[in-house]
């Protein structure tokens, strides 16, 4: 019989498994928010590198000023699937037999939850989120950062900056870098948008610590976050 419920797509910034240290109560809390919700949803979860990935990134470019942007994709790809091997073992019997490495590659999805890693040079974590919703015929993705909204500039250097509740791919594109490198630190992968914008996929930008607000969104109530459209 066909599984019937919705897939649910997340792009899990790695600063949420790991901001300093591994987050083991917010990761806790958000096993207990996805098991509560899978009468209802399938999962499918892309793991980011975060602000380890760039610790990592940066001692290279420190130790070898030579390495190419690709040796640096690689290592931060290499953090992803630690990150997606940890979230994978929390879920035991639950997840897809394998951690998925290529999101364009057929995958026989029946299991209540998926997890996947980086993939290649060249490819956030967020391109493979939207590649990954391409493949699965899904036209809702979520990116779960640590802050409530985005907004039209940097609010830790302009105080007048002000939040986006709700905007266009093409609007929203204005706002972001015009291209994407490793370590990037931007609301949105670039390139991720073009393709979003190409595919008509939604993104939800939520505040991954706001678990409550996150279990709002599954049951379509108000919700705090940007919605890009």
């Amino acid at each position: 019989m066909k599984d019937k419920r919705e897939i649910i797509i997340i792009s899990v910034g790695g600063s949420l498994i790991f901001p300093e240290e591994i987050d083991v109560s917010w990761i806790k809390e958000f096993k207990k928010v996805v098991e509560k919700n899978l009468g209802k949803y399938r999962f499918v979860f892309i793991c980011g590198g975060g602000k380890i990935c760039r610790k990592y990134q940066n001692a290279l470019r420190e130790i070898n000023p030579d390495a190419e942007d690709m040796d640096l994709d690689w290592l931060g790809i290499e953090v992803t699937k630690v990150n997606a091997s940890l979230i994978n073992k929390i879920f035991n019997k639950k997840v897809h037999e394998k951690i998925i490495d290529n999101p364009n590659r057929k995958i026989n999805f029946r299991a209540d939850i998926l997890i996947a890693g980086g993939w290649k040079p060249g490819f956030s974590t967020d391109m493979d989120a939207i590649l990954l919703a391409k493949n699965l015929k899904v036209k809702k993705v979520i990116n779960f950062t640590n802050i409530d909204y985005v907004y039209d500039k940097d609010p830790r250097k302009y105080p007048e900056a002000n939040p986006i509740k709700s905007t266009s791919w093409k609007d929203f594109r204005k706002i972001l870098p015009k291209e994407w490198s490793p370590g990037l630190n931007s609301p949105f992968d670039p390139m991720a948008a073009k393709e979003a914008e190409k595919l008509g996929i939604e993104v939800a930008v939520l505040n991954g610590k706001n678990l409550v607000n996150f279990e709002d969104y599954l049951n379509k109530k108000h919700t705090i976050g940007t919605i890009i459209s």
